[in-house]
C-alpha cells in the first residue's frame, strides 16, 4: 500500500480515478487535513472504471461536495497496486496530467497488517 498526494478540481475526479484504476491499482480511501477538525477520511474502495462511475454517480446524485473541496483540491489517497511497475506507471501518468501534488511525489509506504 502507498499514500499519494493529489491536487485537482472536482471536474478532474474521473480523470484521477480512471488513471489509477487503468493501471491496475485501487483507491482505498481519500484523506484531507482540515484546519479545525484535523484529518478527515472517507472509504472509497474503487478498483475499476465501473466502481469510479458508481462513485461519481452517487456524488452527483447526493449533491454533496467532494472532501477535496475543503482543501483547495489537495488530498491523499491510499492506493494498492499489483506491482511496483504498476505503481510507478500510475505515478508518472498522474504527474503528466498535473494531478500529483506537488510535481514531486509525497509517498509513504504503508506496511500491510501482519507484514
Amino acid at each position: 500500500l502507498h499514500t499519494i498526494a493529489c491536487r485537482h478540481t472536482a471536474a478532474n475526479i474521473a480523470e484521477e480515478l480512471y488513471t489509477i484504476v487503468d493501471n491496475g491499482c485501487g483507491v482505498l480511501d481519500v484523506i484531507v487535513e482540515h484546519a479545525v477538525y484535523g484529518q478527515l477520511s472517507g472509504q472509497l474502495q474503487i478498483f475499476s472504471r465501473l466502481d469510479a462511475d458508481d462513485f461519481l454517480r452517487k456524488l452527483s446524485k447526493s449533491r454533496s461536495l467532494p472532501l477535496c473541496n475543503l482543501t483547495g483540491g489537495v488530498h491523499l489517497h491510499t492506493v494498492s497496486c499489483p506491482s511496483e511497475e504498476a505503481y510507478r506507471r500510475m505515478l508518472a501518468q498522474l504527474r503528466e496530467k498535473g494531478i500529483l501534488y506537488p510535481s514531486s511525489v509525497k509517498i509513504n509506504k504503508i506496511k500491510k497488517p501482519g507484514a
